[in-house]
């Protein structure tokens, strides 16, 4: 036993600390290698106590939520893992605004809003993530952002302080933030949505999810969509028209139904993922001169990056 691996069970209790936890069960691509440390806090003051506890041993961390934009590393993870999902995933309604902890998943929130005749977060429905990851990265679809919905956010600094930050305040961009970029820890947010009627909002909440279900893989482990949006193209459509639907290596694949998915047909390695990705963007810069960027974070060591 590690000296640092008992002080995190001194600081969280060892119930919350396990050791070389598989990332597969924690990431939606369903692939991937080890972490050191995987812990999961009750709370504000736990995770404070954990960040100590790194900073003290000069640990790195990674924050996790559902797992669904993240590849780790066959290599697995060295550092620490500290997962902020159904521990911290209250959900409360105060007229119209809705107040979440940053593991509530998005697919809860948007449930919530429609049982409180609530309108404006449908769009976010099916995504499949967390609120305090879909924040960090503005995350949107079928038109709606975050940024359209937010009214403020409550974060933890890299040395355990809590602040409060207004949208506007948020520096929100495309898949960006100022929480991004300074490296805060999403604790909760406010969402302000309108009075709508519910049935209008139930019957919109369907039409978004049958067009997921006819267009997108869902039967497939993925990262959702995997390639960033470049400026004036959709990735999608670059990808097939650089005849790559259906493109593999190993048991990845750019999926048949969706050229923007890259999914797990079954037995990929994290390094098969990679590798597809990274084959896919020197493709299409070479047939049309056009970057993608990965919408998909690389945690760990991949052979060929």
């Amino acid at each position: 036993m590690s000296n640092f691996y008992q002080k995190l069970c001194d600081a969280i209790g060892a119930a919350s600390v396990r050791e070389q936890e598989p990332m597969s069960a924690h990431t939606t691509f369903r692939a991937g290698g080890p972490a050191r440390y995987f812990v999961t806090p009750e709370g504000e003051k736990e995770l404070a106590a954990v960040l100590a506890a790194c900073r003290e041993a000069e640990k790195a961390y990674y924050i996790l939520g559902n797992g669904s934009n993240l590849l780790v590393s066959d290599h697995g993870y060295r550092g620490v893992i500290i997962q902020l999902d159904r521990n911290l995933g209250e959900i409360t309604v105060n007229g119209t605004e809705i107040r979440a902890a940053a593991g509530a998943l998005l697919s809860t929130i948007a449930a919530t809003a429609r049982r409180s005749s609530l309108s404006g977060f449908e769009f976010a429905g099916g995504i499949p993530g967390t609120l305090g990851g879909a924040v960090t990265m503005n995350a949107g679809a079928y038109g709606g952002e975050m940024k359209d919905v937010l009214k403020e956010v409550t974060v933890m600094n890299q040395d355990g302080e809590i602040l409060t930050i207004p949208a506007d305040k948020l520096e929100l961009g495309y898949r960006t933030s100022i929480i991004k970029t300074a490296g805060y820890i999403v604790l909760e947010a406010v969402i302000s949505l309108k009075k709508g009627n519910i049935e209008e909002i139930t019957a919109l909440s369907r039409k978004l999810s049958a067009q997921r279900i006819e267009k997108q893989p869902l039967e497939y482990p993925s990262a959702g969509s995997t390639f960033k949006r470049p400026e004036g193209y959709f990735a999608g459509k670059l990808i097939m028209d650089s005849n790559l639907r259906g493109y593999r290596v190993g048991g990845a694949q750019v999926s048949e139904k969706h050229c923007g998915f890259v999914i797990n047909a079954g037995g990929a390695t994290a390094e098969d993922v990679s590798t597809l990705m990274k084959n896919v963007t020197d493709i299409v810069y070479e047939k049309f001169g056009v970057k993608l960027e990965p919408e998909v974070k690389f945690l760990g060591k991949f052979d060929g990056r």
